[in-house]
């Protein structure tokens, strides 16, 4: 499958700033199940200032702008060609060692809500990949889909507590979850191809977790399932922070609005 990606951001600021930083995390990965058959970053109201693969293999642009600047658009298009690998993206690689990733972050804390979501399910099954698909219908059933329940900073015990998230939420508590289980499992950020939509306001996020054997393998509990040929992989890392396709900052007060705008398409 080729898919046709479009993501525009556009950012206005209500007053001007003597200068700023943006991260950018929008160049999808040429990984198993995906080729990045091209793909093209255009700025306008800001300078790139270097190009380069952190720690997590994710490709970051980093952007400056100046004093006097009121607006930047972002403009991340191309196409990504696609195959159906049940969620399985390969063995573990890349710079960063097994072990951070059962590491815990503020936002992937594994609290008592956690820990009291993810019990017996060691007791319950003896194999990895039942376990970890038993665990994605848990979140769904404990924290259904809604939009507006919670920010991007709320943690995966503050979801569970509120009982509705998005797709940031549920990735956040699977892999608080997996974790405290004992698996290595991450965060991703991505586009999804959605059955008879084609304009979306935002990226998408989903989980992956690291079985002995197999590799990593994605879940995406929001759909309940795992990532297929409509998925493209963008970015990975500990939590949403490390994910995020935008993050910076800004020197200066005043508020900021942000239009973004997402097409994918079937080729």
């Amino acid at each position: 499958m080729i898919l046709n990606i479009k993501h525009v951001t556009e950012y206005a600021f209500e007053d001007a700033h003597p200068y700023g930083l943006q991260q950018l995390r929008l160049t999808p990965k040429n990984r198993p199940g995906q080729t990045v058959l091209d793909w093209d970053l255009e700025v306008t109201g800001a300078n790139i200032e270097t190009v380069f693969t952190d720690h997590h293999a994710n490709t970051v642009t980093l952007l400056s702008f100046e004093a006097g600047t009121e607006k930047i658009g972002i403009n991340a298009h191309g196409r990504v060609e696609t195959e159906d690998l049940a969620g399985v993206t390969g063995k573990h690689s890349g710079f960063v060692p097994e072990w951070l990733f059962k590491r815990s972050t503020s936002l992937t804390r594994a609290g008592a809500n956690v820990r009291s979501l993810a019990k017996g399910l060691k007791d319950e099954y003896e194999s990895e990949v039942p376990l970890l698909h038993a665990l994605s219908e848990r979140i769904l059933e404990a924290v259904p889909y809604k939009i507006g329940a919670t920010e991007s900073r709320t943690t995966a015990d503050e979801a569970i507590e509120k009982g509705e998230g998005v797709c940031q939420d549920h990735a956040h508590i699977f892999v608080a979850a997996a974790r405290s289980l004992g698996f290595p499992a991450r965060y991703v950020s991505g586009y999804l191809l959605l059955d008879e939509q084609e304009n979306q306001d935002a990226t998408h996020a989903w989980a992956e977790a690291l079985v002995s054997g197999i590799g990593w393998i994605g879940f995406d509990v929001s759909n309940g399932i795992c990532p297929d040929a409509r998925y493209v992989r963008v970015a990975t890392g500990l939590d949403y922070q490390d994910a995020a396709p935008v993050t910076g900052l800004r020197f200066g007060t005043g508020s900021e609005a942000i239009k973004v705008e997402i097409q994918v398409q079937q080729q």
